[in-house]
């Protein structure tokens, strides 16, 4: 991720601090606490849903400064982890388009 600067940011240490609930350190020394549950919970992708085995979840590594799993079956962007924000998950933008045909 680049910020306005043009300083490229990268994810440098993963800790668990809970079930799924990472704390993220960034090379410019940005901290983050991101709780991947919610979106474990409601994702519809199969590839993703293994993680909620918590043995398969803890196999994150990082890898060119990201945060992934398996084969990049589950990724993120840097952008979305230094905020600590995931973008909206599949079964609520399902959700949500749903219940504006209601």
């Amino acid at each position: 991720m680049t910020l306005k600067a043009g300083v490229s940011v990268a994810v440098e240490q993963v800790d668990r601090v809970a079930d799924y609930t990472l704390r993220l350190i960034f090379s410019d020394g940005q901290e983050s606490v991101v709780d991947f549950g919610p979106f474990l919970r409601e994702t519809l992708n199969g590839e993703t849903r293994q993680y909620l085995d918590i043995n398969k979840f803890d196999t994150y590594r990082t890898e060119w400064g990201n945060l992934v799993w398996g084969d990049y079956e589950m990724c993120f962007s840097v952008e979305d982890l230094y905020t600590g924000q995931l973008v909206d998950t599949p079964l609520r933008a399902v959700a949500e388009e749903r219940a504006s045909y209601d």
